[in-house]
């Protein structure tokens, strides 16, 4: 079956859905968007249902207690009122507004994710794709092969689809065959298209972008429904956000806190239904003030905002263009202590271009200039074209090109350590000194000496150098240089300071790693690195308890990035690698890992914060509350009302509505998240204690007496 024959119509791509959509991720969302405030206020009425209050054990409890007041109310209409009609009134629709203002702030942090998801469901049109027919020939390629138009959500994993200049690439995968200029903005947000290739760590591709140049041929690598756009979405929803441990644990605390309360307000249950001692007038307590009692101990305040503070850290994370396949993901982040970043791309730049060439004794530079050219001449890396470059300006002799040769080039792999070329029965290597040095002994040669004081004297200066070798014969060095980013020494110093390691990984040598670490402020290096190594480094470190962050991109890095507790994966790099990885870059920026990192330990704060603010806020309550309470059954509590309220009722009130008013205020910080300070772990203890601890304590004692002298001006109660 021929091209011709399978063509039925031209397949459109939606490319002004795409074009409306420059940025998928919105950089920035304002806190309070007049388009959000208003789903969000329905969604906190739709949220009042039992199974959705159930998520939450202590903002379950107030809508219980907000039920059973209105239920009073009306028993209060019906001529049997346990208390004045109008404080039972007031008391239940200020228990209800405690209740909306909760599901308001989870609302508002989920509407924000969802703004999020609502660009990345334009993403998911319906588009046709070009799935091609089984080759009659294995060796052939397969965009000789026929094709037949076929719908996207048909496509299946191992289906071959050929996607060309213009078409939308409809469904993740794995390029083939084919390079191709592709345009990701609608994903990442970055306008510059990218090269998509075979082979190599550039080679997967993801549904919804758009070929802008030549062709490809894509390995489908995930069926309809679990491709990677697919998970984005779910996962920015906030309603799909599962519980971290750590957040299940405090949820333990607070409902173990609530349940104390809860049982001392069942033990002052009997006071509400008589008098205690009828000689000395002791007036019982109200069913309801004892629900405004326990609404107003239990630890609402966190309960409230716990769920907003973790659907708003994901919200942070998708700012960043960082996906998380799960919400311990980013929590793991806050809690990383050891970072393992790449040299190459991370802390410098990235692109080494050749400085010099060193020949050996007896040998001249034009010579080494020629070899060390046509071992590079099927190199296409950046360091491998300067390599080219320098040495025809080098070279007295016209260097050939490859095609011209009958060559067998010999790419680089992380498990050698080096590539070249092979001319007839010649054997040129580029590559560490120590992979030529096992390359050559293997031989049956060795290194001569003033190649390895070449090799440290390039070292020191914090340039890469690669042993160039002709068979056994060993002619020199090449040396490479790097720069060191700007502001990532003091980076470095503000993770050290909150109590996080880092580690540098390179394939450079021992002396080239340690003059770049020096340079950049690292704690630490590995030099040398191959897959296995990186992946013992890993295991060592978490033997000692720590969790360990590191990024990748090729399918190399994938057994590293599957034993991390936090793999960042490079949205440019294979399939594999993303799998393997908990998170996944969309900008491909090794650096990003430093930001993640921060936002996480943001999240941590946040929620550490807001929970020391509300443990302090019910302590001070205590004694706005319990005298008011219980002064009428016990005179002698009249010595505890520190604060001189109006009345029992009037103190009542004023902390009801303290209670409820204070998770409003506090939803600003909860989405935003407390400001990161790069301090340890015991000095953000001790900050959080007199900032959040000693402020939850005051803040009650000032708010509840001001809403007692309004309501006590107003005559209200």
């Amino acid at each position: 079956m021929s091209e011709s024959d399978t063509i039925v119509k031209p397949l459109a791509a939606p490319a002004a859905a795409l074009d409306a959509l420059p940025n998928a991720l919105p950089k920035r969302l304002p806190l309070f968007d007049a388009a959000m405030l208003v789903p969000a206020l329905a969604d906190a009425f739709k949220k009042l249902s039992p199974r959705t209050q159930l998520r939450s054990p202590v903002m379950f409890v107030v809508y219980v207690c907000s039920i059973l007041t209105s239920l009073l109310y009306l028993q209060a209409l019906a001529g049997n009122a346990e208390a004045p009609p109008g404080f039972i009134l007031a008391t239940a629709v200020w228990l209800w507004f405690t209740v909306l203002f909760a599901n308001f702030a989870e609302a508002l942090a989920e509407g924000r994710s969802k703004a999020q998801a609502a660009s990345l469901r334009g993403l998911k049109e319906s588009v046709m794709a070009k799935k091609l027919t089984a080759a009659s020939n294995p060796a052939t390629s397969l965009r000789k092969a026929g094709w037949l138009p076929c719908p996207a959500t048909d496509l299946r994993k191992g289906n071959h689809i050929l996607v060309e200049a213009g078409d939308v690439i409809p469904i993740d995968g794995d390029v083939v065959e084919g390079m191709a200029s592709v345009d990701e903005s609608a994903i990442t947000g970055e306008s510059a298209p990218v090269i998509r290739e075979s082979g190599g760590d550039f080679s997967s591709v993801t549904g919804g972008t758009r070929v802008l140049s030549d062709w490809l041929v894509v390995k489908v690598s995930a069926n309809p429904g679990e491709t990677f756009l697919d998970r984005m979405i779910s996962m920015v929803e906030g309603a799909k956000r599962k519980k971290t441990p750590n957040e299940i644990a405090l949820s333990i605390l607070l409902v173990a806190l609530t349940i104390v309360f809860l049982v001392v307000t069942v033990t002052l249950l009997p006071f509400s239904l008589f008098a205690v001692d009828a000689a000395h007038a002791g007036a019982p307590v109200t069913v309801t003030v004892l629900v405004a009692l326990l609404v107003c101990l239990i630890p609402t305040t966190i309960g409230g905002l716990l769920s907003a503070i973790g659907v708003a850290g994901m919200s942070r994370m998708m700012r960043a263009n960082v996906i998380a396949t799960s919400g311990r993901a980013v929590e793991a982040a806050g809690d990383v202590d050891v970072l393992l970043l790449d040299k190459t791309g991370t802390i410098t730049h990235g692109n080494r271009q050749a400085a010099a060439f060193l020949p050996v004794r007896g040998v001249t530079e034009p010579q080494l200039a020629e070899v060390v050219a046509l071992a590079s001449l099927a190199d296409e890396t950046p360091e491998g074209r300067s390599i080219v470059a320098l040495a025809r300006q080098r070279s007295a002799a016209q260097l050939p090109d490859l095609a011209s040769l009958d060559a067998e080039p010999v790419p680089f792999s992380a498990n050698t350590r080096m590539s070249g070329i092979d001319i007839g029965t010649r054997r040129l290597r580029k590559g560490a000194a120590s992979a030529v040095q096992r390359h050559v002994e293997a031989l049956g040669a060795a290194l001569p000496p003033d190649v390895m004081r070449a090799v440290e004297d390039a070292a020191r200066r914090g340039s890469t150098p690669l042993v160039v070798a002709d068979g056994v014969r060993v002619l020199g060095v090449v040396e490479l240089k790097d720069i060191v980013k700007a502001g990532i020494k003091e980076r470095f110093a503000e993770l050290r300071r909150m109590g996080i390691k880092t580690v540098m990984i390179t394939g450079d040598n021992k002396l080239t790693a340690a003059a770049i670490a020096a340079e950049a402020g690292v704690d630490d290096f590995l030099a040398e690195a191959t897959p296995e190594d990186k992946l013992a480094l890993i295991r060592d470190y978490q033997k000692e308890g720590r969790l360990v962050a590191m990024t990748g991109d090729g399918t190399n890095d994938a057994p590293a990035l599957a034993q991390a507790d936090v793999a960042v994966a490079m949205n440019s790099g294979t399939q594999a690698a993303k799998e393997a990885g908990n998170m996944v870059d969309l900008d491909s920026n090794p650096t990003k890992l430093l930001e993640i990192v921060e936002i996480g330990k943001q999240m941590l704060m946040t929620r550490g914060a807001l929970t020391t603010f509300s443990i302090a806020n019910d302590v001070a309550k205590y004694f706005a509350i319990i005298p008011a309470a219980f002064v009428g059954t016990y005179p002698q509590l009249r010595a505890l009302d520190v604060m001189h309220l109006a009345s029992p009722a009037s103190a009542i009130m004023s902390a009801v509505i303290f209670n409820a008013l204070i998770i409003v205020f506090l939803i600003p910080l909860a989405l935003r998240g407390v400001r990161l300070r790069a301090i340890g772990a015991s000095a953000l203890l001790r900050r959080n204690l007199l900032v959040y601890g000693l402020g939850g304590i005051i803040l009650p004692f000032i708010g509840i007496k001001l809403i007692d002298l309004l309501l006590a001006g107003l005559h209200l109660v």
